[in-house]
């Protein structure tokens, strides 16, 4: 069984716990995150299981639509964020993401593993991909089905993401998006859903899809499901 590890949940919880302690301090932090994930899921103990994923430069996403997490420019970053970063490079062997995120490196990985893999994350994003998900927060263990995972990311195009400064129909969230999912049996019928709600509009429903989908290939954008 392979963990995939978000690296950034990682090196952002350190740099933030540690912000006023020295750099040693940080890093003895985050090897004490990684045990806890070794502790908790990686139950045979062997490294080799544990993978981190951490993202790099460029990201296909900003050619979708310039204003993705735009939100989030200019805001200040935690000052051992880099060197955080460094370390998971340098004593875990991360994986750097280029031209996309670190969550699609992950996600790519986890569809060429199967779904034994397991995801260590907070991020609600990974809820899509089917496989086991271990909440850092909650340790919590969860498991997501193949349509369960689809009927994720079609929810979040009809709702938006607004962390990822991403908009969806005014006025819909969880409750309301599953409603209008319910009862929908193939990724056509959850599709036509949605461009329903947006009243035809598919350039907004596809546009969405290629912002919130995570891939599963390298390379790859999200089309619209075909007829069969």
């Amino acid at each position: 069984m392979k963990v995939l590890v978000d690296g950034d949940i990682l090196t952002y919880r350190a740099a933030f716990s540690c912000a006023n302690d020295s750099i040693d301090d940080a890093f003895e932090y985050m090897d004490g995150l990684i045990d806890e994930i070794v502790g908790e899921v990686l139950w045979d103990g062997d490294l080799s299981n544990l993978e981190v994923f951490i993202t790099g430069k460029g990201n296909f996403r900003y050619d979708v639509q310039p204003t993705y997490k735009q939100n989030r420019s200019g805001k200040p970053k935690p000052e051992h964020l880099p060197d955080l970063r460094e370390y998971l490079w340098q004593e875990y062997d991360a994986k750097v993401s280029e031209g996309q995120e670190a969550d699609d490196d992950i996600t790519i990985r986890a569809t060429e593993l199967g779904p034994s893999t397991v995801i260590a994350s907070i991020d609600k994003d990974f809820l899509q991909v089917p496989c086991w998900h271990y909440n850092l927060n909650k340790k919590t263990m969860t498991q997501v089905s193949p349509f369960e995972g689809l009927k994720f990311v079609y929810g979040q195009i009809l709702m938006g993401d607004a962390a990822d400064n991403v908009f969806g129909l005014k006025g819909i969230g969880l409750v309301k998006s599953k409603k209008m999912l319910e009862g929908a049996k193939t990724e056509r019928e959850l599709y036509e859903r949605c461009v329903a709600a947006y009243g035809g509009n598919t350039e907004k429903v596809v546009e969405n899809a290629r912002l919130l989908w995570l891939r599963r290939k390298e390379g790859e954008m999200w089309q619209p499901p075909v007829v069969h």
